[in-house]
């Protein structure tokens, strides 16, 4: 009951960030609006009882708006990709199944990081012009390039001359409102913390926005507010809901753009995961493996009646997040209220200004990208900060994926850089023997990698001539097979340098790789 307190008020917000990006998310990816909303409904009640994450929210992504949109072009019709959603859903079941789901810890802390900063700083850039009143791209759009063929700067230019007064207005109020209840004043107060600060700027914004409609200058066309399709009938709702095109079952395309979105949106899924896992005060940890078989059964339900592709999402989890969320039931009751609101409210919704969402989400960016965790990655060096400002700057530029690949290979290179320094596997110790040979013992710590080879090769080399080597392997649980070859070749040609090389056995016989016999050489 404690944790309804929290999560009942959480699900309004989501459901008021979630509203507008499953409509702009469908717009972008040149689909019918309604499917944008039937992927959140899916994605807020089903995914949100099958997952085992607290705090993550799913629905359509924005990252998987440009494949949406080739697909579509390219399989020629709305219903035969709907097919290859259904077919995907399946595959991420089967990757589940296959416990695919540990692939998601494998990713740096610094570069999750740099992803959620990326993303704060993508959604302030994006709802920015929205604020302003400049609603020419959808605001489910995420990415860098526009889908008019601009660019998020270059729509800066353009949005300074189509301010809109009233729409900035709300903006303004709205933020003021959002900063003002974050306070400790308000939200310690015994009745006013218990108003939502989203839900009042909401309220506040649709009373302005009827007070605006009767004067010229302050007056909000239909672009700058939310756009829900309106059903006239009960039949003429039920016909917004479609079937895949089955006939093409055996079509190649349809699989190749089914093995995409399976392994796209389980990427996206398992990034999200780990990244709301570091955001959750508790610290709890989501089953990856489940999560991907939940995520699998929402997307072939949501291709069964009309949806889009779903993944979990970053910038719903983490308005989850910050709106105080406790329990998954918070995503599960904002797709209920997706569900409610759409089917028997839906002209009310219509009344919504995007420019107060836009303050909901741009201080929601502000919270992930905060000029303080700048500082603090800053802080932890050079092999924290490089993937993390990489990834940031990948994130920004081009989209998630992209930026997150280019994270990881910074992030590859500096582990590449530590191992051929050998900190983590090689310490050498210098003697003498009685008769005034140098003696040096390498010993080899328990995991020697592929990655150690240069290290290991670099170190042999820099023996003296005419001294003793010992290869102390007795804490060695795996040798690999490559790195064994070069202590192999070297002991062979150390005599003609007058090295004596000697080699202790292994006491724990756990190899997975070629076990190999040690040599001494004279």
């Amino acid at each position: 009951m404690h944790d309804l307190k929290k999560d009942l008020p959480a699900s309004i917000v989501v459901f008021f960030v979630a509203l507008p990006l499953c409509l702009g998310i469908a717009l972008a990816s040149g689909a019918p609006l309604f499917s944008g909303l039937i992927a959140g409904i899916i994605g807020g009640i089903l995914v949100g009882v099958l997952s085992g994450s607290p705090l993550g929210v799913s629905g359509p992504a924005a990252g998987l708006a440009v494949v949406v949109l080739g697909a579509i072009e390219t399989l020629g019709s709305f219903e035969a990709f709907l097919l290859a959603v259904v077919l995907g859903g399946l595959l991420q079941i089967a990757l589940g199944v296959a416990r695919a789901g540990v692939l998601g810890y494998f990713f740096p802390a610094a570069v999750i990081q740099g992803m959620l900063t990326g993303i704060g700083i993508i959604i302030i850039l994006k709802q920015i012009p929205h604020a302003l009143g400049y609603d020419t791209n959808p605001v489910g759009d995420m990415g860098y390039a526009e889908i008019d063929g601009g660019t998020v700067f270059s729509a800066f230019g353009e949005m300074l001359d189509y301010i809109h007064p009233g729409a900035l207005l709300i903006s303004l109020a709205s933020l003021a409102i959002l900063i003002a209840w974050s306070t400790p004043r308000i939200t310690g107060h015994r009745w006013l913390g218990l108003v939502p600060g989203p839900v009042l700027a909401v309220f506040f914004a649709v009373a302005c926005q009827l007070l605006f409609s009767g004067m010229s200058t302050f007056a909000l066309s239909d672009d700058h507010l939310v756009s829900v399709p309106v059903a006239s009938s009960l039949g003429e709702f039920a016909s917004l809901f479609v079937s895949p095109d089955f006939s093409q079952i055996g079509n190649p395309i349809i699989w190749t753009v089914a093995l995409t979105l399976a392994a796209v949106a389980s990427i996206e899924t398992l990034l999200s995961v780990e990244a709301v896992d570091r955001l959750d005060p508790q610290k709890r940890v989501t089953p990856t493996n489940r999560e991907l078989v939940a995520q699998g059964v929402g997307n072939s339900v949501s291709g069964l009646i009309g949806g889009l592709p779903i993944t979990q999402v970053i910038v719903r989890s983490s308005a989850n997040v910050q709106a105080g969320a406790r329990s998954k039931v918070s995503a599960i009751s904002h797709g209920v209220l997706l569900l409610v609101c759409v089917a028997t409210v839906p002209h009310w919704l219509n009344l919504i200004p995007l420019g107060v969402l836009a303050a909901v989400l741009l201080v929601t960016g502000y919270k992930l990208a905060k000029p303080a965790l700048f500082k603090k990655m800053w802080a932890y060096g050079p092999e924290q900060f490089a993937p993390f400002i990489v990834t940031v700057a990948g994130v920004v530029f081009t989209d998630l994926l992209l930026g997150v690949g280019m994270g990881m290979t910074v992030a590859l290179v500096i582990l590449l850089q530590w191992s051929f320094r050998n900190s983590h596997f090689l310490h050498m110790e210098k003697g003498e023997t009685a008769a005034h040979r140098p003696v040096l013992t390498m010993h080899l710590a328990e995991e020697v990698t592929f990655l150690n080879k240069g290290a290991i090769r670099k170190q042999l080399d820099e023996v003296p001539d005419n001294s003793i080597l010992v290869i102390d392997q007795s804490n060695c649980v795996y040798l690999n097979h490559d790195v064994a070859e070069i202590i192999d070749d070297f002991a062979r040609v150390a005599p003609e340098r007058g090295i004596e090389v000697k080699q202790t056995e292994f006491t724990k016989q756990i190899l997975r790789g070629p076990k190999w016999s040690s040599q001494s050489a004279a």
